[in-house]
């Protein structure tokens, strides 16, 4: 057992409000800074994956009536209870997810436990919303009158909600609390990788006193129990974080009965860095792709586009930047680049980087593996120049601590090149003039834009443009995304 891993018996399921053996056995959470045992995860059969949706759909009838007073009340002790437990739960979601401290702390744990607080207040949001009058003339629709109108939102009903391995605490979260404080009752699938924290997540709401069937979380290692907890007949909705591809597959199988969807898919970030932007600056969030989570992060600014006045300049930083880096034992004092979540992972990274060389991409900094311990699934930060944009290392998400750069001559080329993309998540502006660093951004195709920063107002939409995404969340915008809007009309 690893000493991170705070987990020791067998994991069991939790289907409508009670702890349940997995049909199909268990399979073993790897620590990818060790290579060790963290804990056994509870393989679902298809059965009880159906079974969990079942429970979902009885309960809804009741849930969805809940006073909002309730359903924020419970949000709110379950909040309560994940602080409570603030250092177990970090420990465990870093001995899975291979976060430093910092983040498993401050990202993963910490902000999982504020969204649920956010939405204890979110469930106390109205939902009806007044349309101003309208007059109608006599006709073939009845008399003449004014008309009333409230535009109400309702809760959609089962909300499958499929969770990626960067975030275990935060990803969750941010589907979970908006979708129970709208009414709605949910299937959780966690990621095969670090499921283990979501299921803490459920005994925290357990504890809580959320009603039996409100909650369920099932995971597997394989696809199977992915796939019934979409095309299961009683799920209304499916809440999707992960790939491109996945999401496509998932947006078919919904297609055919009509499921609401929420996508939150692949990115590209492309950072726009202008001759007159603090290099300093755009360096610091540029270089958030080597030292957050391994650049495991689809918000990522990995796709950096300078303009030749300041490119070597640029480089020559970001070089220096990546160097400056400790890369390790996450759990270790000063780490701020740890492993990857899988060897499978680290080696598709090593095969993209490997890719770029044979594409004409120079390797600035970066390039060979490290081995700070002799195991672990570790990627170097690594830098690659002379990128053109037809470059596969340019054009695909690699999700790892990679950062191309493209030189362009003036601000025109620079939007083109932004927007020459499949993806559009959020993109990035850098620029000592912010007349013009705006201008810039309201010209590109992403679904948000950072000007002068990496950083992110919790309440503003948050979703992509093109191949990134269907459908908004982050604030109430989340209410909103697990909401249906039903329209009552009646004569004055």
């Amino acid at each position: 057992m690893s000493e991170h891993a705070s987990t020791t018996a067998p994991q069991r399921l939790f289907i409508n409000g009670e702890w349940t053996e997995p049909a199909d056995g268990h399979y073993e959470v790897i620590d990818p800074a060790t290579e060790e045992t963290v804990g056994l995860a509870p393989e679902a059969s298809r059965t009880q994956v159906y079974e969990a949706a079942a429970a979902a759909r009885d309960a809804f009838a009741t849930w969805s009536r809940t006073r909002p007073e309730e359903r924020a009340a419970i949000l709110d002790r379950a909040a309560g209870l994940m602080q409570r437990d603030f250092l177990a739960n970090a420990a465990l979601a870093q001995a899975e997810s291979g976060a430093t401290t910092g983040t498993a702390r401050g990202m993963q744990v910490a902000v999982g436990a504020a969204r649920f607080r956010r939405y204890a207040k979110g469930a106390l949001e109205p939902v009806e919303e007044a349309i101003a009058p309208q007059i109608n003339e006599a006709g073939p629709m009845g008399r003449a009158g004014i008309f009333g109108a409230l535009a109400v939102r309702q809760p959609v009903g089962v909300v499958t909600c499929i969770t990626s391995y960067n975030n275990p605490w935060a990803n969750p979260a941010g589907k979970i609390a908006p979708a129970l404080a709208m009414g709605n009752t949910v299937v959780v699938k966690p990621a095969p990788q670090d499921p283990l924290s979501v299921y803490r997540m459920a005994e925290a709401l357990a504890e809580a006193g959320v009603p039996a069937g409100v909650v369920n979380v099932v995971s597997g290692s394989g696809p199977v129990v992915g796939e019934a907890a979409v095309d299961s007949p009683d799920v209304d909705m499916v809440s999707f974080t992960g790939s491109t591809s996945v999401g496509q597959r998932i947006a078919e199988v919904c297609g055919r009965s009509m499921k609401r969807q929420l996508m939150e898919l692949g990115g590209k970030g492309a950072a726009v860095v202008l001759d007159d932007a603090d290099l300093d600056s755009a360096v610091a969030g540029i270089g958030t792709t080597f030292s957050f989570y391994s650049g495991q992060i689809c918000t990522a600014p990995t796709r950096v586009l300078v303009q030749r006045g300041v490119h070597d300049a640029l480089i020559e930083k970001l070089a220096a930047y990546a160097g400056y880096l400790k890369v390790g034992d996450p759990t270790a004092k000063g780490t701020v680049v740890g492993p990857v979540i899988s060897a499978a992972h680290r080696d598709r990274i090593e095969s993209y980087v490997e890719l770029g060389r044979k594409e004409g991409a120079r390797v600035v900094t970066g390039g060979e593996r490290p081995d700070p311990t002799g195991r672990g699934f570790y990627v170097a930060p690594t830098l690659l120049a002379d990128c053109t944009n037809d470059m596969r290392v340019v054009r695909e998400e690699i999700f790892g601590p990679v950062v191309v750069v493209v030189p362009f001559d003036d601000e025109e080329e620079g939007i083109a090149l932004a927007n020459d993309s499949d993806y559009g998540l959020i993109d990035y502006v850098w620029s000592g003039d912010v007349a013009r660093a705006f201008r810039v951004a309201r010209r590109l195709r992403a679904g948000g834009v950072g000007v002068n920063t990496i950083g992110r107002n919790m309440e503003a939409p948050f979703g992509g443009f093109k191949r990134s995404g269907v459908g908004r969340d982050v604030g109430s915008y989340a209410l909103h995304a697990y909401s249906e809007l039903q329209a009552i009309v009646w004569p004055g």
